[in-house]
């Protein structure tokens, strides 16, 4: 694949506050450890006082890898050894058990990552840097992750659950299974990709074992460590923090005082803490724990506790509590030797609500990454060159893009400005004539005039619409491209599945993305089949 880059901001698809961190706007600094460079990252490294448990980190991911009916590649088990090495660091994304892995960006998320720890390797050659996959497994939102579109069309798995969806059963997914591969066509790369998806949904007896073996069996050659931290000795690392932050409800103080600056700089905030920011977590059940008469109660449930009883039970079963998402981020730092997290944009604005909480439990704060972002398409420079159009133009507005177009391409004036001058000329002189004869008629050769220039304006519309139908041909390519460049009207890794791709090239469709993807240059990648 050809790749081809542009700055975020010219893309029109990205907040303004993502683009003015990305800016390195210096507002944002209070909010924020280091920047998202070379530099940044070599002053973490020298200031990072990580006191994570490497011991104990080792031991689970190597349980985990262990399980009946998964597999360990020689670059994972490594990479699992490095870390017992105080000079070794992690660099994790994270993101929830979307259902066939979701979203193309679920896919560059994790590409991100791992180019991010070859290219730290590359300079720090003293220093090991492994890439994580964090499983939101804990997460209890099924209906975000429950479906995929694959070629525009949707599949979902409806059914009712209850909890954290890494613990849902997949024994009842065969007919969506059926329906995505059905989708797949007919292919060497296609009976691959069934036949993966066939032993992750129906061989594996929940979707988070599902999805550790189809984000391994795609990136294990890259060392990519997959974690699950829903985890009863990783929680017990936590636990002095869980107990104290329900108790005195630190997080919701300092990361509300942390959204209230952001938002007076003109930042639109992404999460809204909590009293309490942790969830109650036991088989079947993840609720909102609350503070209600003098107890710490389990929303939906009849569990309840004394503060006396709460320590006790985060003492004796530390896994039954689970963060929230503003929680999360603080939890994984505490368990993780991590310098960087790779996010996508909203992530990166609702983890800069987080800086002074972290501040404040004396964890540091990693260096935010925005994930590599990316469209794929096929022959786009000759398309674009036929339409006499650039990689830029196609992100604008469909229909301001159309306008433009017939504008530059007509032969005619399609505008009535010159017309509306003059108009406005004569219109002066009225007024003057009128106001002369009776000065109680100037409003009625305004209202005479605003009835004009709208008239004039429907004229100029029709005329834009005759010409339209003039380069229909043109205006339908158009159309066509923005539609398979911007399914569902955003941009296409927001919607599209990775399979359409896969399909067509296998695990090389992989290694472009690994070949192309520059984590540290903060560029929008366009790649051209």
């Amino acid at each position: 694949m050809k790749a081809n880059y542009i700055d975020y901001s010219e893309t029109n698809s990205f907040s303004p506050a993502i683009i003015r961190y990305l800016e390195n706007d210096p507002e944002l600094s209070p909010f924020i450890n280091f920047r998202a460079d070379i530099e940044g990252f070599r002053n973490l490294i020298n200031t990072k006082a990580n006191h994570c448990n490497r011991q104990i980190l080792t031991e689970v991911l190597t349980e985990q890898y262990s399980r009946p009916g998964h597999s360990i590649h020689n670059s994972v088990s490594n990479n699992i050894d490095l870390l017992l090495k105080k000079s070794t660091y992690t660099v994790t994304t994270g993101h929830q058990l979307n259902l066939f892995t979701g979203p193309l960006y679920f896919i560059f998320k994790i590409v991100t990552a791992i180019n991010l720890a070859k290219e730290l390797k590359a300079n720090f050659p003293d220093k090991d840097f492994v890439p994580v996959y964090w499983m939101a497994t804990e997460d209890h939102d099924f209906a975000e992750i429950n479906h995929t579109y694959i070629a525009g069309k949707k599949i979902a798995w409806n059914i009712e659950t209850n909890g954290a969806t890494g613990r849902i059963a997949t024994k009842e997914i065969a007919n969506t299974l059926r329906e995505y591969i059905s989708t797949l066509g007919v292919s060497d790369h296609a009976e691959h990709l069934s036949k993966l998806m066939q032993s992750a949904y129906a061989e594996k007896s929940n979707l988070a074992d599902a999805t550790r073996f189809i984000v391994n069996s795609f990136f294990e050659e890259y060392g990519l460590v997959i974690l699950d931290a829903d985890n009863r000795k990783l929680k017990s690392q936590f636990s002095d923090i869980t107990y104290r932050d329900i108790i005195e409800q630190n997080s919701f103080r300092n990361i509300s005082k942390g959204s209230k600056e952001l938002e007076e700089l003109g930042l639109e905030t992404q999460v809204n803490p909590r009293e309490i920011n942790f969830f109650y977590l036991n088989d079947n059940l993840r609720e909102r724990i609350v503070f209600e008469d003098n107890r710490y109660t389990v929303l939906n449930s009849e569990i309840s506790f004394t503060a006396d009883e709460l320590k006790a039970e985060i003492k004796e079963y530390p896994e039954r509590f689970s963060p929230n998402v503003v929680m999360r981020p603080l939890f994984q730092e505490v368990i993780l030797p991590n310098l960087a997290y790779i996010g996508g944009a909203a992530e990166i604005v609702y983890w800069l609500q987080l800086k002074q909480n972290f501040d404040f439990y004396h964890v540091d704060f990693p260096i935010l990454l925005l994930r590599n972002s990316a469209i794929i398409t096929n022959k786009l420079t000759a398309k674009l060159s036929r339409l006499d159009l650039t990689l830029k133009n196609i992100f604008e507005d469909t229909e301001d893009l159309k306008k433009r177009w017939v504008k530059d391409h007509t032969e005619h004036v399609l505008n009535l400005n010159d017309e509306l001058q003059v108009f406005d000329n004569i219109f002066e002189n009225l007024k003057l004539r009128t106001h002369k004869i009776d000065p109680t008629l100037a409003p009625s050769s305004e209202a005479v005039k605003a009835r004009l220039h709208k008239a004039m304006k429907n004229l100029e519309t029709k005329l834009m619409k005759a010409e339209k139908r003039n380069f229909s041909d043109a205006l339908v390519q158009i159309d066509s491209l923005k539609g398979k460049l911007f399914p569902r009207g955003g941009l296409q890794e927001r919607t599209e599945n990775f399979g359409l791709f896969y399909v067509k090239y296998g695990k090389e469709f992989i290694k472009e993305l690994v070949e192309n993807f520059k984590p540290l240059d903060l560029k929008f990648t366009i790649l051209e089949e």
